[in-house]
């Protein structure tokens, strides 16, 4: 079975599919993120695949095709060379912004000969509901009909294939100037029955899709361009296009740790992660992808009543309840069990959502001159709560389950709510409120400043009267809490890089033994010494921790630091807008601009 950084990411805007270097399709939930999977070899050998690759020996290079999520894996054998092209297909005829409303929840995969003859072998072995279900298929006038469950596929091909229980096989030889297509529908049983796509002509639709999407995105004139470009390009594949939402990354059970426990579903769209996410899109994509995103946002979180908390993350159709199960049958990624879906993380209170919200208005403020009455009585509520709250305890940006504390991080995050509410007032029409919120933001400051800070270790810590460090004080020059030349701030940078880092790898917290490094802090890293100044050093974590992407610049949660291995839910959302709001803040320092 492959290894995390051995995939490449297929995305038609409302679902993902990952196809490893030997061209083996091992994860796809269609028709969106969060469904049940139809292949998930890569969490059990049950879970179903669909390889296409030559028989025998071969060896691999790969590449998307520039400006596109369409993926082009070479075989070269010692007979001739035989090239893959995989995509999941956009709607017909969609250009720019309106790729992925009508996305059909089509697997494209064209085969094609370019010098040579290749025998090629293809396996198709689908596993509805996460390898739960073993389907029947049958021969129909369209193709292979393959039904289990709620789940309907059809493969359609121009070429024979034959039928062995409910595995799909065949064995091609062709010459140079051979090519096959093959097209596998989705659909739920409830639905209307396929009408079979073109396999060639929608595979040249989508690359046109993609090409038309990239073209009006390439505002970003910054350092480290065609690494911001690709990840806009996976940012943009991990956004469910129906209602803007961008997901934390397309799979479930990746593990923290190989062979943990910590493995969480990650198919969903964190408000916690907001105003990292907005400004992220504001920078490597344009401001049509910022504003769905905020306004998928606001409409999830609604009225605000009086009790209960404000939800970090929702389904990304808004759904609220993502209460958490396991699936026993899978034994997980190497052995990484327990295998789960859904995350009750839904149900925790972090406080720190009140200041991404707000952040995010803060950073479309341009926009927000004239909110609508119902996005200014929500901003006003989160304002309100952050003042009402900031003392409480909560579960912290990292999603601990030991119990709530006085986390920093929290508490910053409800100074941010507390300041860009002030500066958005008039566009609020909450001048009235002003006092009470300045008054709030001010004991925020000073709490942080006197019990955040630890005399012994010479830094901000994780939280109020601790001396465990968190990576997560990082963000307090971000933010604009204190400059970058402050001497805490140059202090606390310095400490955290010292205990928490390892070759620029950077831990989320003191004491997380063999946990591996979360990409953003490393991020968090480099710009934090971008805005103390220090641009060498951090042109250096960029391009190190960069470098540790896989061939095609995918980044996953985390870095395995014994091994320099990709671990964690892949790719990951976060780590590539770490990447872009890093290059950004690099940018910025190099031009003298405070970001």
């Amino acid at each position: 079975m492959a290894v995390i950084s051995d995939y490449a990411l297929l995305g038609d805007c409302q679902g993902a599919a990952l196809v490893s270097s030997d061209g083996s399709v091992d994860w796809w939930c269609p028709p969106r993120f969060d469904a049940p999977s139809v292949f998930a070899r890569m969490l059990g050998a049950s879970g179903g695949f669909w390889s296409i690759r030559p028989h025998g020996r071969y060896t691999t290079s790969r590449h998307y095709l520039d400006g596109t999520m369409v993926l082009r894996t070479e075989f070269r054998t010692e007979s001739g060379v035989l090239r893959l092209t995989d995509a999941l297909s956009l709607g017909p005829g969609e250009r720019e912004h309106g790729i992925g409303y009508t996305s059909p929840h089509v697997l494209l995969r064209q085969v094609e000969v370019v010098a040579g003859a290749v025998d090629v072998a293809v396996e198709l072995a689908a596993r509805p509901e996460y390898g739960l279900v073993t389907p029947t298929v049958a021969r129909t006038p369209l193709g292979m009909e393959i039904s289990g469950a709620a789940d309907r596929l059809t493969l359609v091909s121009d070429r024979d294939l034959a039928i062995d229980g409910s595995l799909v096989s065949g064995r091609l030889t062709l010459a140079e100037g051979d090519s096959a297509v093959f097209a596998l529908h989705h659909r739920r049983a409830a639905d209307p029955r396929t009408v079979p796509l073109d396999g060639r002509a929608a595979l040249r639709d989508t690359i046109a899709a993609w090409e038309s999407w990239d073209r009006i995105h390439h505002d970003y004139q910054g350092p480290y361009r065609e690494q911001v470009r690709r990840s806009a390009l996976v940012l943009q594949a991990m956004t469910y296009q129906p209602t803007g939402a961008v997901v934390a990354a397309p799979t479930t059970s990746l593990p923290e740790e190989v062979g943990g426990a910590a493995n969480w579903d990650y198919r969903f769209g964190w408000l916690r992660d907001g105003s990292s996410t907005l400004r992220a899109l504001w920078v490597a994509a344009c401001p049509d992808e910022a504003h769905r995103f905020f306004d998928w946002m606001a409409g999830c979180v609604g009225s605000m009543g009086a009790g209960g908390h404000v939800p970090i993350m929702f389904g990304v159709g808004g759904e609220r309840d993502l209460t958490e199960h396991t699936l026993e049958h899978l034994e997980g990624y190497q052995g990484s069990r327990p295998v789960r879906i859904g995350n009750d993380a839904w149900q925790q209170k972090q406080l720190d959502v009140l200041g991404e919200i707000l952040e995010c208005a803060s950073v479309l403020r341009q926009e927000l001159a004239d909110p609508s009455p119902v996005a200014a009585s929500l901003l006003r509520s989160l304002a309100d709560r952050a003042a009402d709250t900031w003392r409480e305890p909560d579960a912290s940006t990292w999603e601990g389950r030991e119990g709530e504390r006085h986390y920093l991080t929290s508490k910053l995050l409800c100074w941010v709510a507390l300041d860009r509410a002030v500066k958005l007032a008039p566009a609020l029409d909450a001048e009235a409120r002003v006092p009470r919120w300045s008054q709030a933001k001010e004991q925020i400051r000073e709490a942080i400043l006197n019990e955040g800070w630890s005399p012994s270790r010479q830094a901000f810590t994780g939280a109020f009267g601790s001396d465990h460090l968190d990576a997560g004080a990082l963000v307090l020059p971000i933010v604009g809490f204190l400059p970058g030349d402050d001497d805490r701030v140059r202090a606390t940078v310095d400490t955290i890089r010292r205990e928490l880092g390892r070759d620029d790898l950077v831990q989320r917290w003191t004491g997380a033994g063999e946990e591996g490094a979360f990409i953003i802090c490393s991020y968090w890293l480099a710009q934090s010494l971008a805005m103390t100044g220090r641009l060498d050093e951090a042109k250096q974590i960029f391009e190190r921790v960069t470098a540790r992407a896989n061939d095609l610049g995918l980044l996953s949660e985390e870095i395995d630091r014994r091994d320099g291995s990709l671990i964690g839910n892949f790719p990951q959302a976060l780590s590539h807008i770490g990447l872009i709001n890093a290059a950004w803040t690099i940018g910025q320092s190099e031009s003298g601009t405070t970001p």
